[in-house]
């Protein structure tokens, strides 16, 4: 059997069996392993280099402070991409298989039909503290409905190097506490029923 084929039917099962009702359920999954160590390699390489080379700028705060850095508030450096950048094969790839598990998911996600997504956010926490505070991605219905973080952190001690995803589940009486661990890759609704933050970095994250 051609390895794309099986690649399909894994990814459709994945996102029938698995994402699909996680998401309906609490809001959130997260699936480790995804892309395998020697993919995963490849992305981290490429992000890194973006790093090196001084191509992340601080990211902006929406909302009323539109298009305003706020260290103290969110601590990031960011870089928009669509994949198709020189050098930029090993990110097109995990932006397909992503692509591919949310179409699979099709019209089973409530009110959405996911039909597009938008470029995908390169980002790094340089440490010292940085982090996000508690925020909704779309807050406002600006079209968003899910949002997929891929992570590259090898050897992350969150004890040690904190940096953690901590979600607040509208309406529960829990928070939900993911951590950045390398080839994990997180879904969750984009809109008001997933405040989350970043608690603060203290490597590179």
């Amino acid at each position: 059997m051609p390895l794309g084929h099986i690649m399909r039917l894994d990814l459709e099962r994945i996102a029938l069996e698995y994402v699909v009702p996680c998401l309906h359920d609490i809001g959130f999954c997260y699936l480790d392993n995804f892309l395998g160590e020697v993919v995963g390699d490849c992305v981290l390489e490429r992000v890194k280099r973006m790093h090196r080379d001084g191509e992340l700028a601080d990211g902006q705060l929406a909302g009323p402070s539109r298009g305003v850095a706020k260290r103290h508030l969110r601590g990031d450096q960011i870089k928009w991409i669509g994949g198709t950048e020189e050098g930029c094969e090993a990110i097109n790839f995990l932006l397909t298989l992503i692509d591919r598990l949310v179409m699979y998911c099709g019209s089973r996600l409530g009110k959405y039909y996911v039909k597009e997504r938008s470029k995908a956010m390169v980002a790094c926490y340089p440490g010292n503290g940085t982090g996000y505070v508690r925020h909704v991605d779309n807050p406002n219905g600006d079209g968003r409905c899910i949002t997929c973080i891929y992570y590259l952190n090898k050897n992350w001690d969150s004890k040690l190097h904190g940096g953690i995803l901590r979600i607040f589940p509208e309406g529960k009486s829990y928070v939900a506490d993911v951590e950045p661990i390398f080839d994990r890759l997180l879904f969750f609704w984009s809109d008001r029923r997933n405040p989350h933050e970043v608690q603060p970095s203290y490597a590179t994250r």
